[in-house]
């Protein structure tokens, strides 16, 4: 089982966390309500993350099973299992010795009535986070594979922490976490202070620390064993039903996810505080947990709620909430059930939502969104690398997975059990083996593995030619828009990026290799623009990043994505020096493409000539979401 081993964390107390209030909160009203559907805990690294997670497995209700009564579990989801591991499988091993088609529970199973823990969730692969939180939403798994049909209950608080720094996760995985909440370290010193002193006193002496806050911990655990019992008689009238409807109506968030979660907030932090009914209060707290994360729908949103904005959401939802409340006028005779009241017939001013009598009721326009980088912005075509790869599980190039589907067996184990391969390994010796009638004879040199192809993940390096050339406004506003739009293809598909620029005299590394993409747009809105291209030293640049990141991760292929006119200026046989270097990092086993930005009627082809001494990809800048893109890189291979 892969339950998580202690450590110098586990085992302290939930009440000597020092700060971190708004995470307590909402650890503890998952708790109350695992119908919520789990916490996803973004910060920054040493901010106690794992420790209060961890700490709060000891509070939760003992379980009573067929076994007998026995703590509450802590499971840890390592960031490398396969989905056999998660929701369960076919029992091999009872298959091979007694015939019988048996199942094996997963990870999922383990962690009910428990707490399912997954450190570095935004690492996860995509079709496993959307399991867990599925398993989180339903409180139950349905398994239907392998020639098994099964279902169980997984009723578990799922907590989710990630690193921002190390990548988002997308908007549509957001959604699906019931809270969110941010960390940060206090910039006070008397509560760093505290904590340090807290975790040095823990360190000499983990059990009389843990004695010394163990009647708070015995008090909160036995405050949410009431406020569980205390959640099914909570009253959430038609007033407050509104209020929370209201609200996330102005947010504009997508779908009906965040008024359910909201609710189920709402009414479990009214059973924790011991009310009999949601409150306004309630719903206030409810909507700093639910919404900051569900406003990000694309991965150049700034995340996070401001106050102000909510404040006035608020006092709008209160007005909504008491105009639901009041008697409905009479219907007009002769008019349908639910028709407005007002004048039949005639000339009327049409009504909008900035119209109090319309239909948007006076509700505030939608939120406006942060202002991204210039520039039009498209969905662009696939860019991958050739050959087949080994690297991080992503959406861009063929790779050997563990998790992609079977494409043939072998004898080398690793990758699963090829079943098919394995039964026709298994019948050619069956004669050999005297076998006439009945079962099957099975042998353990039978076993056969599976290899997987799947999608990985790339480093996608970004060669951006910012000189003089390229500083035409029409031209500049195009480059800016395309390069979102790829760095939006590089987010979607789980890319790490780096983006050098060109321009002046040097080539400059503005961003390092990173999986946090919205950084590389915030860096590209500072690009300065002007003067030479020495392109010779953006591709010996590129050629440096690609080497030095092989070293921290042999098996993470990359791809160079040039963006130039071609022309390449500063100093003595600047356009020789840029096709040598082209030619060092073809050398190098680099699959790049080149973006062909020249325009105008006379064109002097230079970027194509670039992109032969690369050995890679061409298209123009016209052409990045035309259908013959596609497969350009793959096609140059």
């Amino acid at each position: 089982m892969d339950q998580v081993r202690p450590d110098f964390s586990w085992g302290f107390p939930f009440s000597a966390v020092v700060g971190q209030d708004r995470l307590r909160l909402a650890l503890i009203l998952c708790a109350v309500h695992p119908g919520i559907g789990g916490v996803l805990v973004r910060g920054e690294k040493g901010t106690a993350k794992s420790t209060v997670v961890r700490a709060l497995t000891a509070l939760l209700p003992a379980v009573h099973d067929e076994n007998g009564t026995r703590p509450a579990r802590l499971i840890e989801l390592p960031v490398g299992a396969t989905e056999d591991r998660v929701v369960g499988s076919l029992d091999l091993e009872k298959v091979l010795r007694d015939g019988e088609r048996a199942f094996q529970p997963g990870l999922l199973s383990a962690a009910h009535q428990g707490v399912l823990y997954v450190d570095e969730v935004n690492l996860l692969h995509d079709h496993l986070v959307d399991v867990l939180l599925d398993a989180a939403a339903m409180g139950r798994v349905h398994i239907e594979r392998d020639g098994i049909s099964h279902s169980h209950a997984a009723r578990f608080v799922l907590v989710g922490t990630m690193n921002p720094e190390e990548g988002e996760l997308r908007p549509q995985l957001l959604d699906r976490f019931g809270l969110a909440v941010d960390v940060a370290a206090s910039r006070e010193v008397d509560v760093r202070m505290e904590v340090v002193r807290r975790r040095l006193d823990f360190e000499r002496d983990p059990a009389r620390f843990a004695e010394r806050y163990a009647e708070q911990d015995a008090a909160l655990a036995a405050a949410i064993l009431e406020a569980r019992d205390r959640l099914d008689d909570v009253e959430l009238d038609d007033v407050e039903l509104r209020r929370i409807s209201s609200l996330c109506a102005s947010f504009d968030v997508d779908g009906m996810r965040a008024d359910l979660v909201l609710a189920r907030t709402a009414t479990a932090h009214a059973a924790w505080r011991g009310a009999g009914a949601v409150t306004a209060e309630d719903v206030r707290v409810a909507a700093e947990l639910t919404l900051p994360h569900r406003r990000r729908r694309d991965p150049f949103d700034e995340p996070g709620l401001d106050e102000q904005q909510l404040d006035d959401a608020l006092r709008q939802a209160d007005e909504d909430a008491r105009s639901g409340a009041e008697e409905p006028p009479e219907q007009e005779p002769g008019t349908p059930p639910g028709t407005p009241p007002g004048p039949v017939g005639g000339d009327t001013e049409p009504e909008g939502p900035d119209d109090p009598d319309g239909p948007g009721g006076g509700a505030p326009a939608p939120p406006e969104r942060p202002a991204g980088p210039t520039g039009t912005q498209f969905t662009t075509k696939l860019l991958e690398v050739p050959g087949v790869g080994e690297g991080a599980p992503g959406r861009r190039s063929r790779s050997r997975s563990s998790r992609g589907r079977a494409v043939r067996s072998t004898a080398e184990q690793g990758h699963g059990l090829h079943l098919v391969g394995t039964l026709f390994a298994a019948a050619e010796r069956q004669v050999a083996r005297g076998r006439s009638a009945g079962r099957m004879i099975l042998d353990s040199a039978d076993l056969r593995g599976a290899i997987r192809e799947g999608r990985e993940g790339n480093l996608v390096v970004f060669v951006v030619d910012a000189s003089g050339s390229m500083a035409a406004r029409d031209r500049l506003s195009a480059v800016t828009g395309a390069v979102v739009s790829l760095l939006r293809d590089a987010y979607q598909r789980r890319d790490k990026v780096a983006v050098i620029t060109v321009r002046g005299r040097a080539a400059e590394l503005v961003l390092p290799p990173t999986s946090s993409v919205d950084i590389a747009v915030r860096r590209l809105r500072g690009m300065k623009t002007g003067g030479k291209s020495p392109l010779a030293e953006g591709f010996l640049r590129a050629r440096e990043v690609v080497l030095r990141e092989r070293l921290r991760d042999p098996q993470r292929r990359a791809l160079v994505v040039a963006l130039t006119d071609g022309r390449a200026t500063g100093g003595k046989d600047a356009l020789h020096r840029a096709k040598v270097a082209a030619g060092l990092l073809a050398d190098s086993s680099v699959a790049s493409v080149v973006v062909d930005c020249e325009t105008g009627v006379v064109r002097l082809g230079l970027a194509a000539e670039l992109a032969r001494r690369l050995r890679g990809g061409y298209v123009r800048l016209g052409e990045l979401s035309a259908q013959q893109v596609a497969g350009v890189v793959r096609a140059a291979a």
